[in-house]
């Protein structure tokens, strides 16, 4: 098969090579997929550039998302046969060193999910790292139904998803952007309220929309550097997801605004081997692109864009009470 590898980090221009590798066989429990679309993240592009981690093995296939056709089947497989359309997430993870900047990969069928037919290879290949991380964000700890959510950065991958999400849930949402052109891209995808950091006050907008209460969960892109700001915008049980950046920023993070009431939980987003768990497994987390509602209420459809950071867990003890709920998305 072709392929594109590295096997020392670096730039892009002066590492990666583009050449033939054998063909990878489906094994036991594996689906092998003839790949359409190869989903590179912030994280892909850190682990080759060096600035994420140390190399983990000798020779590297980038890319942890992908999309394409099923075309041979392992012993034991059971919910695919050759020809299904279908995405994938944590190709190049979790003790695997070959990812999706490939003709073929073979991978375990948990990390495989059902493709509509409506939906392009290209939108496939956004819906492990950027959809997954909007999805956890927002639901790992319960329905959003009434409740004020902040996305940050709401015309990216990861926070396009968690606008269309959230609104879908029921929540009222507020997005920050950095051009007139991205706060076009969110308030298409629902935002109620779209900031311009650039040159408005994020603050004194929400709190003039939320009457003076503040936002009851943040999608943050980028933690430490956002969170002069969320601090200022607690409400009571505010849940702040930080993704990526600073996870801990210079000056601490306070558990208490200048009223002194506690009401903050942080919860920080990293790729893990059981990513598909906030969905149940296998038999959740392909829902997520398959149909059907994820509350009482059925809220809209889903557009997919761009690329993304990794997934939040969650509490472990809240995750396992959600997995045994039936939470679907619908996507377009």
């Amino acid at each position: 098969m072709r392929a594109v590898w590295y096997e020392q980090t670096g730039p892009a221009a002066d590492v990666l090579t583009y050449g033939e590798m054998a063909t990878p066989v489906a094994g036991p429990g594996e689906v092998r997929i003839r790949l359409e679309a190869s989903g590179a993240n912030p994280a892909d592009v850190g682990r080759r550039g060096g600035s994420y981690r140390a190399m983990e093995y000798e020779r590297v296939i980038p890319n942890s998302d992908g999309a394409g056709f099923v075309d041979q089947i392992g012993d034991g497989v059971t919910r695919f046969k050759v020809g299904d359309r279908v995405w994938l997430f944590n190709g190049q993870r979790n003790g695997r060193a070959f990812g999706t900047a490939a003709e073929y990969i073979a991978l375990a069928e948990r990390l495989v999910t059902p493709l509509p037919d409506h939906l392009s290879f290209a939108e496939g290949a956004t819906l492990g790292i950027p959809a997954m991380t909007a999805w956890c964000s927002l639901f790992a700890d319960g329905p959003i139904v009434g409740k004020t959510v902040l996305v940050t950065g709401g015309a990216g991958a990861v926070g396009h998803y968690a606008v269309q999400f959230a609104k879908w849930g029921g929540a009222q949402v507020i997005a920050t952007v950095s051009s007139a052109m991205k706060g076009e891209q969110a308030r298409r995808a629902g935002a109620d309220l779209v900031v311009n950091y650039r040159d408005e006050d994020v603050v004194a907008k929400a709190m003039a929309l939320t009457g003076g209460r503040g936002v009851d969960r943040v999608v943050d892109i980028d933690f430490g550097g956002n969170i002069a700001t969320t601090l200022r915008l607690m409400a009571v049980n505010f849940d702040d997801r930080g993704l990526r950046h600073q996870r801990q920023p210079h000056a601490g993070c306070p558990d208490a605004r200048a009223d002194g009431k506690v009401h903050h939980a942080t919860h920080a987003g990293a790729v893990r081997a059981a990513a598909g768990a906030a969905f149940g497994g296998a038999g959740r987390h392909h829902e997520m692109a398959g149909g059907g509602t994820a509350h009482s209420q059925r809220r809209g459809a889903v557009r997919a864009v761009g690329y993304g950071a990794g997934p939040s867990r969650g509490r472990e003890g809240r995750q396992a009470r959600h997995r045994d709920r039936r939470l679907r998305a619908v996507t377009t």
